[in-house]
């Protein structure tokens, strides 16, 4: 049992969440984003290997829907970089929900990872990641209040 995640039927999962994220256009075509089919099918597989490399387990929609409604009116987006920019920011928040051993809801992870990418981060993702959230895993690991991230 190499892949616990070969267990999970892939297709028929990925129909649901496929649904639910298509939705989302609707939203995000305000914003001048869109993902295609493609795009929506490569973000999910995107997930479960972020889930996998994580060593994550996750049941339901996952957060990635939450992550397009969130970030979809942030200035530093484009349609250009958008699938991209999701798939990196699923990445960061799986591994940063262990960092922080799960310390920080979802929530108030992905409220953090908007306010610092639209912020202090000017949308540099590289920076989100290796700044401004692990210093907050690090606060978050020793016990600090998370509203004082």
């Amino acid at each position: 049992m190499d892949n616990i995640f070969s267990l999970i039927p892939f297709e028929s999962v990925a129909l649901q969440i496929s649904e639910e994220i298509d939705a989302c256009n609707d939203l995000t075509i305000k914003y001048g984003l869109k993902l295609s089919q493609a795009q929506i099918m490569n973000l999910i597989k995107r997930r479960f290997e972020a889930l996998e490399d994580t060593g994550r387990i996750e049941f339901g929609e996952g957060v990635l829907k939450k992550l397009i409604v969130t970030f979809c009116d942030s200035p530093y987006i484009n349609q250009d970089t958008y699938e991209d920019t999701l798939s990196e920011l699923q990445d960061i928040f799986y591994y940063f929900k262990n960092e922080s051993m799960d310390g920080i809801s979802d929530d108030e992870l992905i409220h953090l990872m908007k306010l610092s990418l639209d912020g202090e981060c000017e949308g540099s993702l590289d920076y989100l990641r290796e700044t401004v959230l692990e210093t907050a895993a690090r606060k978050v690991r020793f016990g600090d209040n998370v509203d004082s991230l």
